[in-house]
C-alpha cells in the first residue's frame, strides 16, 4: 500500500540486521510511526548511498577484479565506503578496542572481501578502518607488554604500510586491535556466521583466530597470523608484574617516543605508538650496534628502501637505550640466527666491541661470582668479601689520617693548629722545668 512501510528500502539499508527489521516492522502500528520509520530509512539510505542503479552495479564489478599476476593494479577503481557497506556481513564482534588508527571501541565486522570498523549502533564502515582481505600483508598476534591482566594485539599490516616516506614513517597505517583472555560475551557476536563461531568461542583468541584466517583464505590470501614465541626469543630483564613470565618483547625508544621491540620469525616489529612500524627480514641490510653505555645501547637497522627489489637505496632506522642485559639475545638468538650482516666494526662503528666486552664483564662477574651467593673468585674471595675489605681498608686509612692530625692537648681549643700547640706545650713544659730546678736551689 502507498502509505505503508517502504520496505524496499528499510530491507536495503537493515538486511545485516533482521532483528531490527522485525521491530520495525511490529513497531509500526500507525500512519505517523510508518512516516517516521520511512524517514529513517531514507536519511541512512542517502548516508550509506547504497543505489541500486547501474553505476553502483559497474563500481561493483570492478572491486570484483583481481589484480593481474604483475602486480599492476591501475586499471583496478579502489572500493569505496559505498561499495563496502553494501557488502553481505558474514559475522560482526562488538565492544572491540582499537586503538590504530583510531582509539576507541568499534565494532569489527568482516564480509567476503574486507574487514572494516563501524560505531555501535551505525551501519557505515568508517572510512580510515577498512582493509581487503587480498591487500592483508603481515598479520601478528602479540602480547600487550606491561599490563597485569593478559591481553593481546591484533595487528593487521596492509600492503605498503612498510614503504618509507622521508619522515621514516610507513605511508598506511595498520590495523590494531585489542583483546583480552576470556571469552566474547553473550550478545557480541553477530551476522549468518555467528552460529558457527559460537563453536570457537571459548576466547576472543580462538574466535579470531578462526575468523581472521578463514577470511584470509577465501579471498586466496595465504598470509599466516605471527605469534611471538619465547623459545626463539626473550628478554632477559625480568617483568615486575609477572616475575615468572619471560617478555618477548625489548624496551626501546624511537626518537622521543617508548615503545617496544619484537624479534620476530619474519621481521621486527616496534609498537604500539604510532607510527608503528614492521621490517620483514628481506629488508633488513645490516644492524649495528652504537651509543654503548654502562646500562644501554642502541640499535641501528639498515633498511632497504629502493623499488623493484633495488638494493642500493637503503635508511637507518634507529632504536636507543635498550638494556644491555638484551645484547645477548639479539646478537646471537637473532642477529646471527637469521644471519643478518653486522656492520658494527665498520670504521664509522665499533659499538660491538664494546657490548662483547660489557656483556663479558658482567659473565665474568656472574661466574665468579654470583659473588652475594658466597662463590669464590680466583684471590680466594668472594665480590662481597672483596668489597668489605676494601671498605674496611678504606676506614682504617682515614683513621689513621685522622689521628696523625689529633693531638690530646688541643682538646677544647677553638683556634690553632697541631703544630703551634705542640709547640706551645714544649714552651711550657720548659718553664716548668726552670722553676723546679729553682725550687731545688
Amino acid at each position: 500500500m502507498a502509505d505503508g512501510l517502504d520496505t524496499e528500502r528499510l530491507d536495503s539499508v537493515f538486511k545485516s540486521r533482521p532483528d531490527i527489521l522485525k521491530d520495525i516492522h511490529k513497531a509500526a502500528d500507525s500512519p505517523s510511526r510508518i512516516q517516521l520509520f520511512n524517514k529513517i530509512a531514507s536519511f541512512v539510505y542517502e548516508q550509506i548511498g547504497d543505489q541500486q542503479s547501474s553505476s553502483s552495479s559497474l563500481k561493483r564489478r570492478r572491486v570484483d577484479i583481481e589484480p593481474s599476476q604483475n602486480g599492476n593494479t591501475q586499471d583496478v577503481a579502489a572500493p569505496t565506503v559505498e561499495d563496502v557497506a553494501s557488502e553481505n556481513i558474514l559475522l560482526e564482534i562488538k565492544d572491540i578496542s582499537v586503538s590504530i588508527p583510531q582509539r576507541k571501541k568499534f565494532e569489527l565486522c568482516f564480509t567476503p572481501k574486507h574487514i572494516y570498523a563501524r560505531t555501535p549502533g551505525t551501519t557505515a564502515p568508517l572510512p580510515n578502518i577498512v582493509y581487503a582481505w587480498k591487500d592483508i600483508e603481515y598479520a601478528f598476534y602479540l602480547p600487550v607488554p606491561e599490563k597485569t591482566q593478559v591481553q593481546h594485539n591484533y595487528i593487521l599490516f596492509p600492503r605498503n604500510s612498510f614503504s618509507l616516506s622521508k619522515s621514516g614513517t610507513p605511508t598506511e597505517e595498520p590495523l590494531v586491535f585489542t583483546v583480552s583472555a576470556g571469552a566474547p560475551k553473550p550478545g557480541s557476536i553477530g551476522g549468518p556466521n555467528a552460529s558457527a563461531a559460537s563453536a570457537v568461542s571459548d576466547s576472543y583468541t580462538t574466535l579470531f583466530n578462526w575468523a581472521l584466517n578463514k577470511c584470509l583464505q577465501a579471498a586466496g590470501n595465504n598470509v599466516q597470523i605471527v605469534a611471538a614465541d619465547p623459545t626463539k626469543f626473550h628478554s632477559k630483564v625480568r617483568q615486575p608484574h609477572r616475575p615468572k613470565e619471560p617478555a618477548v618483547h625489548v624496551k626501546a625508544f624511537r626518537g622521543s617516543k617508548e615503545g617496544f621491540l619484537f624479534f620476530l620469525e619474519t621481521g621486527i616489529l616496534w609498537g604500539f605508538k604510532k607510527p608503528l612500524l614492521f621490517i620483514p627480514l628481506d629488508k633488513i641490510a645490516a644492524v649495528s650496534y652504537t651509543s654503548v653505555l654502562q646500562r644501554t645501547f642502541n640499535v641501528v637497522v639498515e633498511v632497504y628502501t629502493g623499488e623493484g627489489g633495488d638494493t642500493e637505496t637503503t635508511e637507518e632506522i634507529e632504536f636507543a637505550m635498550l638494556d644491555q642485559e638484551d645484547y645477548g639475545g639479539i646478537n646471537e638468538d637473532y642477529v646471527m640466527k637469521y644471519k643478518l650482516q653486522d656492520r658494527s666494526m665498520a670504521d664509522q662503528r665499533k659499538a660491538k666491541r664494546e657490548l662483547a666486552e660489557n656483556a663479558k664483564g658482567k659473565k665474568d662477574a656472574d661466574d665468579e661470582g654470583e659473588d652475594a651467593n658466597g662463590h669464590v673468585g680466583e684471590d680466594g674471595m668472594t665480590e662481597l668479601e672483596r668489597a668489605q675489605m676494601e671498605a674496611e681498608q678504606q676506614l682504617q686509612d682515614e683513621e689513621d689520617e685522622d689521628e696523625e692530625d689529633y693531638d690530646p692537648g688541643s682538646e677544647g681549643d677553638s683556634e690553632g693548629s697541631g703544630t703551634s700547640d705542640d709547640e706551645d706545650n714544649d714552651d711550657d713544659d720548659d718553664a716548668e722545668d726552670d722553676e723546679m730546678g729553682e725550687d731545688d736551689e
